[in-house]
């Protein structure tokens, strides 16, 4: 009997480091590899992936990996994903839209991935793999080449949408392809699996062609220099805010070097387009009058290392803030940095400058569709099955309700999570069995699990400090023979606390003297947890803190 499994081992229950698995007949094609950001508590993790060791196990089966759209969430996992890959002797086609390879072969370069076959893929064009067949749909997001992947099986078609809304009068090519989307209806869609990052607003979400005016609308308010702050892949935000320094007289500087990469990109490919002499180097922007700038600039998010963040805390080699300024955030928090954000706002605000955010002015419009939008796309699609992604657990369930209100039956409507299948044959679909799906940390260059008890560990040094004890005792009895020696950094309070240094130096003689003489204990290792316990509870008594005690214990 044929088979189909989708599972998703990212993007369900969190927004980002969507992946989803699909699997017919012994082959298998992977949807998407994002990742997604670190919060608060990872401390020292630079980047989350999806837990793909599932699929690295089935090596050979892998017939194509798929991209959805250029954004971080949907490729940021690319590379690591296929580099482990090749180290098992696989290298899959990976295909998207012009845009989106483009990007992606940057993001290779940048990691030394130089021998991968890349597929640049028309929309409507139909691919003929082993166990699929492969069509890309356009859809309209929030960047160009955004697309909808339709895999044809004997089963049916399973269509998983991306990100997209219905944006009916789009700055960049024509409007999302209905019509391909209701012929898919027409002959029987199998399963949908819809994004639901933005299914719990009302009604539809605004046309990006809205936002051009407004931000000339902002401009034309502002007096001194203007700092726009959006995602670097936004292309068509950025070519409105250059039309909209433009129509002002303004120069434009781009700032970060994800922004500056992107946006050659899309001038390559003819996305964008900046009249000449338009553009400044940032070594330029202190020649010219502040009233005829623009800065375009990564950090909408709070990114620690973005150029907007290091601006707001007066760290940027090129661009110092100063009070007059105005930055425009044309950008919304993703769920998580509001945060991140937050602090980034109110650092502006301290230097001096004006900020304008969505809540003062309609700078932003989103390209993930509302509401009204899933509902249309469950109405043109008419699927048997409806899986919701790209969404925490909130807006699954939103989701979930939305397809049952336009009468899709409530036990075809699978509210998953990250590592739960849903299994597809001619008795119908249901849930199979859980597998291995979570998350993988990037730490610096180092790509693993990195155990809780790391994160714990940098959870105590950052919070509060460590003490190092290094004793020395005598091999024969295990008796101190000289003054422990105490080591101690990012502990809060010890300058109050000088008479503490002696108590330490009594507690380790006092313990060693009691595991010598009463317990008899010689083992090094032994001797340190005794030590730790001892040291431990007097910190905690007169800091009430927990910083790591690290004892050493030295035989001579």
């Amino acid at each position: 009997m044929s088979t189909l499994k989708v599972l998703p081992l990212g993007g369900l229950g969190e927004i980002g480091k969507n992946m989803t698995v699909v699997e017919h007949d012994g082959g298998i094609v992977i949807v998407d590899a994002g990742l997604r950001f670190p919060t608060p508590e990872m401390v020292g993790i630079d980047l989350v992936l999806p837990d793909f060791s599932c699929v690295l196990d089935r090596w050979r089966d892998i017939e194509a990996i798929v991209l959805t759209h250029g954004h971080e969430d949907h490729i940021g996992a690319l590379p690591f994903v296929l580099r482990e890959l090749a180290e098992r002797g696989a290298s899959p086609p990976v295909y998207g839209g012009p845009l989106t390879i483009a990007m992606a072969e940057s993001k290779l370069d940048e990691h030394g991935l130089k021998e991968v076959d890349l597929q640049r893929l028309d929309t409507g064009e139909e691919v003929e793999l082993e166990a699929f067949t492969l069509e890309l749909i356009h859809m309209t997001h929030s960047i160009p080449d955004a697309c909808a992947v339709a895999l044809g099986t004997e089963l049916g078609t399973v269509l998983l949408t991306g990100d997209y809304k219905f944006d009916q009068t789009p700055v960049d090519g024509p409007p999302a392809d209905v019509s391909r989307l209701a012929e898919l209806g027409r002959d029987g869609l199998l399963l949908l699996c819809g994004d639901s990052t933005n299914v719990d607003r009302r009604g539809f979400s605004p046309s990006e062609s809205n936002v051009g005016r407004h931000l000339e609308e902002a401009f034309a308010r502002c007096e001194g220099r203007i700092v726009v702050t959006s995602f670097a892949s936004n292309i068509h935000r950025v070519q409105q805010v250059i039309d909209a320094a433009s129509a002002l007289d303004r120069r434009v500087a781009l700032i970060g070097r994800s922004m500056r990469k992107n946006v050659a990109i899309g001038r390559r490919l003819g996305h964008i387009t900046i009249p000449d002499g338009m553009l400044l180097k940032g070594r330029e922007l202190g020649s010219w009058p502040d009233e005829r700038v623009v800065i375009i600039s990564t950090g909408s998010q709070g990114e620690p290392l973005s150029a907007l963040r290091r601006m707001a805390y007066r760290d940027h080699p090129q661009v110092e803030l100063k009070a007059g300024d105005t930055v425009v955030f044309s950008a919304t928090p993703v769920p998580g940095n509001e945060r991140a954000v937050n602090e980034t706002i109110d650092r502006l605000y301290h230097i001096g400058c004006d900020v304008v955010t969505t809540k003062d002015a309609p700078v932003h419009a989103s390209g993930h569709g509302h509401a009204e939008e899933v509902k249309l796309m469950l109405n043109l699609t008419r699927p048997r099955y409806v899986m919701p992604v790209h969404g925490d657990y909130k807006r699954l369930r939103i989701h979930a309700e939305l397809a049952a209100a336009v009468g899709i039956p409530p036990q075809a409507i699978f509210q998953s999570e990250n590592g739960l299948p849903v299994i597809l044959d001619e008795r119908g679909a249901r849930f199979g069995e859980r597998e291995r799906a979570g998350m993988v940390f990037v730490d610096g260059v180092e790509i693993g699990d990195v155990a809780d008890v790391a994160l714990r560990d940098r959870r105590m040094l950052s919070a509060d400090g460590i003490f190092v004890v290094v004793v020395t005792i005598a091999e024969q009895d295990g008796t101190s023979v000289a003054d422990p020696e105490v080591i101690f950094r990012g502990v809060p309070f010890m300058d109050e606390a000088g008479e503490l240094l002696g108590e330490i130096r009594d507690t380790v003689s006092s313990t060693l003297q009691h595991a010598a003489q009463e317990e008899g204990v010689r083992e090094t290792d032994l001797l340190a947890q005794m030590l730790h316990d001892a040291l431990a509870k007097l910190v905690y008594d007169r800091l009430r803190r927990r910083p790591m005690v690290l004892p050493v214990v030295v035989e001579v």
